[in-house]
């Protein structure tokens, strides 16, 4: 796997770094008000392929004007594991689902994503940078009319879900999703492993915990399809 070069870990820092101290060092009057939004918040989902554990350290959110916000999200992932090895954790899947969401009340439309996750099933730490481009959030301000089988009507909704799925090697994924309307592919992201390992160093190497019963089974009896993400 391609490492990031040093001045390009740099970089990633600056931005997090320059947008959390706007933050900070802003007066009252210039701290952000609430966004603007025709909904009450945008998502963020987390999900893995079958098997493929993780455990999310932290997701990071710089918006569009430039304000950051720390650990707005992390924890466990949407994630299926089917015993006897019925599931199949190679690609992706054609209609993804949104994943283990959580609300960004407040917080106006992304314009980068920082994603720190610990791979359970390789052992391995990553870090990744998404970068939301300017006509995915115009997606996200546009009504969309879409008929929904489960409530046989048509209705108005919005693509207000950015959902990241996170696989081995690193690789992270991510799409814009609604209610009922089809998924809209953001884009794939190659993150690097963290140097200072889970945790950044604080846990002596130890990571969340080991692969549960059903994703053991399956690394026991199959290879990690890395190359299928």
């Amino acid at each position: 796997m391609k490492r990031l070069s040093a001045m390009g870990k740099t970089l990633i820092a600056l931005t997090l770094l320059m947008a959390l101290t706007a933050c900070v060092g802003a007066s009252k009057s210039q701290r952000p008000s609430d966004a603007e939004l025709p909904y009450r918040t945008w998502e963020i989902g987390l999900f893995a392929p079958n098997y493929m554990e993780v455990w999310v350290e932290s997701v990071d959110v710089v918006d569009q004007r430039g304000f950051a916000y720390e650990r707005v999200h992390g924890g466990t992932s949407s994630i299926q594991n089917p015993p006897g090895n019925k599931g199949n954790p190679a690609g992706w899947p054609s209609r993804p689902g949104v994943g283990a969401t959580r609300p960004m009340t407040g917080i106006d439309l992304p314009r980068h994503l920082f994603v720190r996750w610990q791979s359970l099933v390789e052992p391995q730490t990553y870090n990744v940078r998404l970068d939301i481009p300017e006509e995915v959030r115009r997606e996200m301000l546009e009504p969309r009319e879409v008929y929904c089988a489960w409530r046989d009507a048509h209705v108005t909704q919005y693509r207000n879900i950015v959902s990241i799925g996170l696989a081995p090697g690193g690789v992270a994924k991510a799409s814009l999703n609604g209610g009922c309307l089809d998924s809209i592919e953001i884009g794939r992201f190659q993150g690097v492993v963290e140097p200072k390992g889970p945790y950044g160093g604080t846990s002596g190497g130890e990571y969340y915990r080991p692969p549960s019963e059903h994703a053991q089974h399956y690394l026991d009896t199959h290879e990690i399809p890395f190359e299928s993400w």
